[in-house]
């Protein structure tokens, strides 16, 4: 009994669900066939001319008429477009016109500049390769070991004309960028001769020996008549006056201190002893500030410009004693 129940439930559902979708398939197809029959309707178009001329007709349906409506749409919104896109690409096309323009402005600078710098380069060669003459140093030695023909300029300044345009300036600054980088080793070799010149300049006295270059030389070195007996006779060092008392006194190079004393023609005075076998006199001082065995640099002050011993107004009176010559003063302060 039950099973008769379930089956007769099943058929009673199925029967339903096929009448269902029976109606539905008749509804959407008669829906269907609604569209056709209006796209399908006959319309009669009529050209009527004013003037007493033919009349034209044209008979047709609504799904042609609709069809020709869509295409003029889609004609009408593809020209929309197609015009829209060749106004950006126009506007694109004149900025990248602007672009390349002052692309090639850029150019043009930047070969001039190229110019500039090959010519300060070739005058830079000229004189490197002059002071390494005077230096005695080789510059073959140095930099043609590493790039061969390369190492000088010459091949920068005879480029053949077959590089041309941005390929030549590349080239020109590759070769320049490689010599530069050659001529390191040189230009250090030079720094260090000259921090060693510095060395050997600091040793000697070859400063004013006045603090600040201050003051004038009120007799020279030779043969000058004495300020008090007005006798000529040797004077054997450089005679520097500021008008005054006080003016501070520095050592001309490094060296030791082998005699602070007073004595009756030089009173206070300081001997200074350098290297190379030079000695420094600084005679009438009013003050001194070092002692016996101190060790002082180059413009150290020592002490202040006096007029102690036999003196006719405030000097300072500086020897400078190779050995056991006095030579002028004046051929080490300007040997600088």
């Amino acid at each position: 009994m039950r099973t008769r129940k379930y089956k007769r439930l099943e058929k009673n559902i199925v029967s339903r669900l096929v009448h269902r979708v029976s109606a539905g398939m008749h509804s959407v197809a008669g829906a269907l066939g609604g569209v056709f029959k209006f796209f399908d309707g006959k319309l009669t178009l009529m050209i009527v001319p004013h003037s007493q001329g033919k009349v034209y007709s044209f008979q047709t349906n609504v799904f042609a008429i609709a069809l020709t409506f869509l295409i003029v749409v889609g004609v009408g919104c593809s020209f929309v477009y197609f015009n829209h896109q060749t106004m950006a690409a126009g506007a694109e096309v004149s900025r990248l016109y602007e672009e390349n323009k002052e692309t090639l402005a850029s150019l043009d600078e930047l070969r001039d500049e190229n110019n500039n710098l090959l010519q300060a380069a070739k005058r830079f060669q000229s004189s490197l390769s002059q002071s390494l003459s005077i230096l005695g140093i080789s510059q073959s030695s140095s930099t043609s070991k590493k790039t061969g023909h390369n190492s000088d300029l010459s091949s920068l300044f005879s480029t053949q004309d077959v590089t041309s345009g941005s390929l030549k300036e590349t080239s020109d600054i590759k070769q320049l960028t490689a010599y530069l980088e050659n001529s390191i080793h040189p230009v250090e070799q030079i720094g260090k001769m000259l921090e060693n010149q510095g060395t050997l300049f600091s040793d000697i006295p070859n400063v004013w020996p006045i603090k600040n270059g201050i003051g004038h030389i009120s007799m020279e070195f030779g043969q000058n008549e004495h300020p008090l007996t007005h006798q000529w006779y040797i004077h054997k060092g450089l005679d520097f006056s500021t008008w005054r008392t006080g003016d501070p006194v520095i050592a001309t190079a490094n060296g030791q201190v082998v005699t602070v004393e007073y004595s009756e023609d030089f009173g206070n005075y300081v001997i200074i002893k350098h290297k190379h076998g030079i000695y420094t006199r600084y005679a009438h001082l009013n003050t001194v500030t070092v002692e016996k065995g101190d060790t002082v640099t180059q413009r150290q002050i020592i002490g202040t410009i006096g007029n102690t011993g036999i003196s006719t107004g405030p000097h300072l009176h500086y020897e400078v004693h190779v050995g056991s010559d006095v030579v002028d003063p004046a051929k080490f302060i300007n040997v600088k």
